[in-house]
């Protein structure tokens, strides 16, 4: 009897289950006194009989004689190579059995591989072989390892009453039925077990949405006006309007309770801005701290600099110092990847102040057309709020005056009544203050609007004034080219009979000079200035005249004469402390050999 404590009833419990799940599984039979899928003890399991126990491959197995009734089994020899084998089916219960003596019988079958498992079929061959159909797949394993024994059968030494068995796997269509049967359950089980496993995981449907009605629209406008609740209710007015459960009789409801969701815009838009000003906040103190951080590696970077100088550096020893390499190479590569990063981090913000610059031009340039824009719809929707409140106006009045002659009426439907002129008073005062907001935007945009026609005016005369500059500098460049061209010519060179030619190459050389200085800026008018100078000085000029008439310095002038050998050509004069630089203009030589 089991004692009566927790650990002997919970264990009798599980038996219990079991005894019911095996039952299940396999049909029970009452009349044989056991269950007809387990089979019986078999002799021939390890440890049971004759066959030994299964031991490690690299141990050789030791076969030794099989003593049966009518037969006895040698083992074959241990130094021959284990006989081949075909490849198992899948699901295999049946073998084929080779090399039997002619005189054996379907007992002495039954007697040899009866003590390797339940036999359910022998199919004999009238030659020496036959097939054998086992209950379960492991007693399979158990027959193909009396492959190789050698039959006799009593103590006769006849040819026909000695064999050498060979026992090979073979393919059944039983076999393979079964199997795929088995297989098939399996697929089945773990497809259900899948599909209950995603029904686990898979997330609750949302709830439904209730029809409309007078109190469920009560109910959601003021769910609407609710921050928290916002979301919930507009996916109920979505699908109300997506059933169309919109009418004449409650359009007005529908409109307010849109309206309403149109109000959350603007927490939505501060809501954004919030969070981008935090978000800038976040980034400028990421940018500071960077800033320190990189500070601070320069200064680790400066410390291992100065250790590696002479004075410090012969004092450490040789692992010391391939340390303080080490060190150092780390602290600079780090350092070089912060700067780097704040570096990408300044990049990033000049470039959005350019797109804002380009943003600023392209806004001052269509200002008027958005704001006479911005104008016109806040007309229009000034229009359609005034028709609006003058229909909520006139249902007040309407549903006044069915309370009035409906006295009697029961006290549900005054309540109801009553909801609606409150929805409605509600709905009317909120149209009044954004009909309010709306006049002073629009006032506001009227002065935005003037502003920015002011500064039109403002920009038109500006453009104005520099056209006029332009022009004027224009007629002082052309007398200043002309002046050039009387000085090049009361100078006498080149003959009086190439006035023509000079007239025409020079008056082209100084418009060519006018257009490129007025590209490429003032280093080209010093190129010009210097050439007019250096022309009328045949006798070249030093360098120190050259900067007191240019009154700029000596080294600037130095180096754009220096850069241009085709028009300035440098000549040294005189002989020992007299010696001296000059300069002559060689940018006419071609025209002179033309």
């Amino acid at each position: 009897m089991w004692a009566v404590t927790g650990l002997g009833f919970g264990l009798m419990e599980h038996l219990f289950i079991d005894f019911l799940m095996c039952s299940r599984q396999f049909n029970f039979d009452p009349n044989l006194g056991m269950m007809a899928g387990i089979t019986p003890l078999n002799p021939m399991m390890p440890g049971l009989s004759m066959v030994p126990a299964p031991v490690s491959q690299d141990v050789p197995v030791v076969k030794e004689i099989i003593h049966c009734k009518s037969c006895t089994l040698f083992p074959p020899n241990p130094n021959l190579p284990p006989p081949a084998t075909r490849e198992r089916p899948p699901g295999c219960k049946t073998v084929f059995v080779g090399g039997l003596p002619e005189n054996a019988t379907e007992q002495l079958i039954m007697e040899v591989f009866g003590q390797c498992g339940d036999i359910t079929a022998i199919r004999k061959s009238k030659k020496n072989f036959c097939h054998i159909r086992f209950a379960e797949e492991f007693t399979v394993d158990k027959a193909l390892f009396l492959s190789g024994y050698r039959v006799r059968l009593g103590s006769s030494t006849d040819k026909k009453d000695t064999g050498r068995l060979h026992v090979d796997f073979a393919q059944a269509r039983d076999d393979l039925y079964e199997w795929e049967c088995r297989q098939r359950m399996l697929a089945r089980e773990e497809r259900h077990r899948r599909k209950m496993e995603e029904d686990r995981l898979r997330p609750p449907s949302p709830p439904p949405i209730v029809h409309y009605s007078e109190h469920e629209c009560s109910q959601l406008g003021d769910k609407i006006k609710d921050d928290s609740k916002f979301p919930e209710a507009v996916r109920v007015l979505f699908t109300w309007l997506e059933r169309g459960e919109v009418n004449r009789r409650n359009a007005n409801n529908f409109y307010s309770m849109i309206q309403s969701s149109n109000g959350h815009i603007r927490r939505l838009t501060s809501e954004k801005s919030q969070h981008e000003k935090e978000m800038e906040e976040a980034k400028d103190k990421f940018k500071s701290a960077l800033a320190g951080i990189v500070a601070q590696f320069e200064q680790i970077v400066s410390v291992f600099q100065a250790a590696s100088k002479q004075k410090a550096w012969d004092h450490f020893s040789k692992a010391q110092r391939k340390n303080l390499d080490m060190w150092r190479k780390q602290a600079e590569e780090i350092r070089n990847l912060h700067n780097e990063q704040l570096m990408g981090i300044r990049r990033e913000e000049e470039m959005e102040m350019s797109d804002d610059d380009m943003e600023d031009a392209l806004d001052s340039k269509d200002s008027e057309d958005s704001g006479m824009c911005v104008c016109a719809s806040l007309k229009e929707e000034n229009d359609s709020l005034r028709c609006q409140l003058d229909a909520y106006r006139n249902e007040v009045e309407l549903l006044k005056q069915e309370q009035g002659k409906n006295q009697p009426i029961r006290s549900e439907e005054d309540s109801t009544h009553t909801q609606q002129l409150s929805f409605l008073q509600q709905a009317l005062q909120g149209m009044q203050k954004q009909l309010l907001k709306m006049r002073e935007d629009l006032k506001q945009r009227e002065a935005e609007l003037a502003k920015s026609l002011e500064d039109k005016q403002q920009l038109n005369n500006q453009v104005q004034n520099l056209k006029e500059g332009l022009q004027n500098l224009q007629s002082t460049h052309i007398m200043q080219v002309s002046l050039q061209e009387s000085i090049l010519l009361s100078a006498g060179f080149p003959e009086e009979g190439d006035r023509k030619t000079l007239h025409s190459v020079s008056f082209v050389r100084f418009r060519k000079v006018h257009f490129c200085a007025a590209l490429f800026g003032r280093e080209d008018d010093l190129i010009c200035i210097i050439s007019t100078f250096l022309h009328v000085h045949p006798f070249g000029a030093s360098i120190e005249y050259i900067c007191s008439y240019l009154q700029r310095l000596d080294t600037k002038v130095e180096a754009l004469l220096s850069r241009l050998p085709c028009t300035f050509r440098q000549e040294l004069t005189g002989v020992g402390a007299s010696l001296e630089k000059r300069w002559n203009f060689c940018g006419f030589q071609g025209i002179k050999s033309t």
